[in-house]
């Protein structure tokens, strides 16, 4: 039968319907897609056809690895550094002023191992900085220690446990802290002292398994083989004074062992 509609009529309503929005062909009586089947015939593969090999998952390199292999590769501390300042898998890196590496003196029998910088340190772009660090002194000083000596013996040397200021100076990612753990064996290595200090409850949790630092200030441990004491930091002793009277006992521990003495 013969549409009543001639072609230039068909072909207006067609127009007027795309400018409606119209942009499929439906058919002259609705379509129940619920009961319809797939009416493709199956393929099944010729013998001996080789499948065709699924989405290729890429694995992302292990940090810590990562980590590993460029502390182990750098020869001497300054090597470590450069290593350790263009670490690009550290998100830390990008939101801190400063790279706070280290300070004191190198080679220095004492090496200090220090929470991560706060606002100020990460201004000064030293390990301690402020009241913090006047306080610091005074206390090595009790036992004949300074940043500052011009000798070994006398000297202590100090670096961070993560050399970037954590934003909002938070508590620091477990992921951050094992991350970089790789390049602090390898700087306790490359600084080889003899004793070590871990001062800090930061420092405490990442470094020594088996409790916080107020259980296991002045109890010597051992860390990268060497003595290492736990005790408080300046800036604890700032807030908390009381805990004065530990610290001078930790310190008195560790000028006995400097000495030749067990504490």
């Amino acid at each position: 039968m013969e549409s009543a509609l001639d072609y230039w009529s068909a072909r207006a309503l067609l127009d007027w319907q795309i400018e409606m929005g119209a942009d499929e062909a439906m058919l002259d009586a609705p379509l129940d897609r619920y009961t319809l089947t797939d009416s493709r015939p199956a393929v099944t593969p010729a013998p001996g056809a080789v499948a065709a090999p699924g989405p290729v998952r890429i694995e992302e390199p292990d940090p810590v690895a990562l980590a590993h292999a460029a502390a182990e590769a750098a020869p001497d501390l300054e090597a470590l550094a450069a290593a350790m300042e263009g670490f690009e898998p550290c998100d830390l890196r990008r939101g801190a002023r400063s790279f706070v590496f280290a300070g004191g003196r190198a080679g220095a029998r004492v090496m200090l191992l220090l929470d991560p910088p706060h606002r100020e340190e990460d201004r000064a772009g030293t390990p301690v900085a402020g009241p913090a660090a006047v306080l610091l002194e005074r206390m090595l000083a009790a036992i004949g220690l300074s940043a500052e000596a011009p000798d070994a013996e006398r000297a202590v040397y100090m670096a961070p446990v993560l050399p970037w200021r954590i934003p909002g100076d938070r508590a620091p990612d477990p992921k951050d802290l094992a991350m970089m753990r790789p390049f602090l064996d390898r700087h306790v290595a490359l600084a080889d002292p003899d004793v070590v200090v871990i001062m800090g409850s930061v420092a405490c949790a990442a470094l020594i398994k088996g409790g916080g630092l107020h259980r296991l200030r002045g109890r010597w441990t051992e860390l990268s083989g060497r003595p290492a004491l736990p005790i408080f930091s300046p800036t604890h002793l700032i807030a908390n004074p009381v805990a004065k009277r530990e610290a001078w006992a930790d310190l008195l521990a560790l000028k006995t062992r400097l000495d030749g003495g067990k504490a």
